[in-house]
């Protein structure tokens, strides 16, 4: 996130109230455009589908339904590389290395090409035999595009062609729109091919923008299983994040007294879907501000006090740095909870006007306003993993996710026998214990942090 904080820092440098709205213009739009894009796109595009043809909107839930497994399963393959890979490319942009990019991308995506058409083609074969041979070719290449855009995404701020990144997403998703109606009169194979097609135009797009801002004598190298490049933790810290994010969607899709058969093997829960990807949309001012935060007062006190550790500064001048740290955080956190707590509070409020208006029955109001307090709080948790990530705290990194994971099973599976009331809880009750456990995390590694730099380095 190194470029998108450059230029946050140039535009909060000219000091006036328009720099600072495009400011966090920039941050909502890289945090949260591409994700609030693809989710009102998907949405539409089968809203439209279902008012042209109001008497069989089967393929239209199976088309949804579809989309969003593959979203989940291509997340959940490359969380086992994306951190890897994310470390990578910050070091070797830090030993100003920038030609060993390129190459090493084009290293993972063929891993990643190997893998998920692998696991995906086995699936296929074994759980998709009754469905049509078209639907299962598109499902195998949505899965590919897919996993292979969220490892290019990697580069998305890094190029500092904001315009463009979000223009490409733009295209990207409004051909998946375009195309999807264009082919609606296909059924369901024709929805997911119009999805086939914007996702590639889209992965295309970006790998010319990463190509173009990477250039490299070499095509083709793979380098992150060396020593010293391969950080362990890094895989475990991924899956666990993405396992936990979706453990309370995977126990009401698979739970038969939740969720329903759509199409082969796919489940879906009418009862808890809507509301919590609904929810995911308010996430966009708390993103904003995270970004801005962190990318901004923090990025810039955390460095400063490592180039002091590394200058041989004063010890009573590096703890003057790391108090300055300390109350970045303190004070990011605090705007989180400000303006994260403003939109869930209007959330809350309109929450009956808003569901009137998209026609969604009022039935799923009280998930949803569990849902979109939930989401608040993962922001905080993403901002608490950031710092641990800045500060190269991976073990307590790894034990947060993990328990986050753990929680969230355990509590959904909970709500669950409790009855449709508690619904939801599970996820909103798992991410305030791993928020608050990783607030007193974070507490104790800045207490230790000056000791931990100084007497904890491994020796020469």
């Amino acid at each position: 996130m190194a470029g998108i904080g450059f230029e946050l820092r140039r535009l909060l440098r000219q000091d006036s109230y328009f720099s600072l709205i495009r400011a966090y213009g920039y941050a909502g739009l890289i945090s949260s455009g591409p994700w609030v894009l693809s989710i009102l796109a998907v949405m539409a595009l089968g809203v439209l589908s279902a008012a042209a043809s109001p008497g069989n909107s089967t393929h239209v839930t199976a088309f949804l339904i579809s989309v969003t497994w593959l979203v989940a399963g291509s997340l959940l393959l490359t969380s086992l590389v994306q951190l890897l890979f994310t470390r990578y490319v910050a070091d070797r942009l830090f030993e100003k290395r920038d030609s060993a990019i390129l190459p090493n991308l084009f290293g993972l995506l063929t891993l990643v090409i190997l893998a998920a058409s692998s696991i995906g083609g086995a699936l296929l074969w074994f759980t998709f035999a009754d469905t049509p041979w078209l639907y299962q070719l598109e499902m195998l290449m949505s899965f590919v595009v897919l996993s292979m855009i969220w490892c290019v995404t990697v580069f998305v701020a890094g190029t500092k062609a904001y315009r463009q990144v979000l223009l490409a997403f733009a295209c990207g998703y409004g051909t998946t729109f375009a195309a999807g109606l264009l082919l609606k009169d296909y059924g369901l194979v024709g929805l997911l091919g119009g999805f086939v097609i914007g996702q590639s135009l889209l992965l295309f797009t970006l790998l010319v923008m990463v190509i173009r801002h990477y250039p490299s004598d070499r095509l083709w190298a793979f380098d992150l299983h060396r020593a010293g490049q391969c950080q362990h933790s890094l895989i475990a810290i991924g899956l666990f994040y993405q396992l936990g994010i979706w453990a309370d969607k995977l126990v009401f899709w698979f739970n038969p007294a939740t969720s329903e058969s759509i199409i082969g093997p796919l489940r879906a829960s009418p009862i808890y879907d809507l509301p919590i990807f609904l929810a995911y949309l308010s996430i966009v001012p708390g993103m904003a501000v995270f970004i801005m935060r962190m990318e901004t007062n923090f990025a810039e006190s955390c460095h400063a006090y490592y180039e002091a550790v590394r200058g041989g500064d004063t010890l009573l001048h590096i703890e003057e740095l790391r108090g300055e740290m300390v109350a970045s955080v303190r004070h990011g956190i605090y705007d989180i909870f400000k303006v994260q707590g403003i939109t869930v509070v209007a959330l809350l409020l309109s929450g009956p006007a808003l569901f009137t208006w998209l026609g969604f029955s009022h039935w799923y109001l009280p998930l949803f306003n569990i849902d979109i307090v939930a989401v608040g709080i993962q922001v905080l948790f993403m901002a608490i993993l950031n710092v641990l990530f800045y500060l190269d705290r991976l073990k307590p990194a790894l034990w947060l996710c993990f328990l986050f994971l753990l929680a969230n099973l355990m509590l959904t599976l909970l709500s669950q026998l409790l009855g449709p009331v508690f619904y939801g809880y599970g996820y909103a009750v798992s991410l305030l214990f791993v928020s608050l456990v990783g607030l007193a995390v974070l507490d104790h590694e800045f207490e230790q942090l000056t000791f931990q730099t100084f007497m904890l380095q491994p020796s020469k």
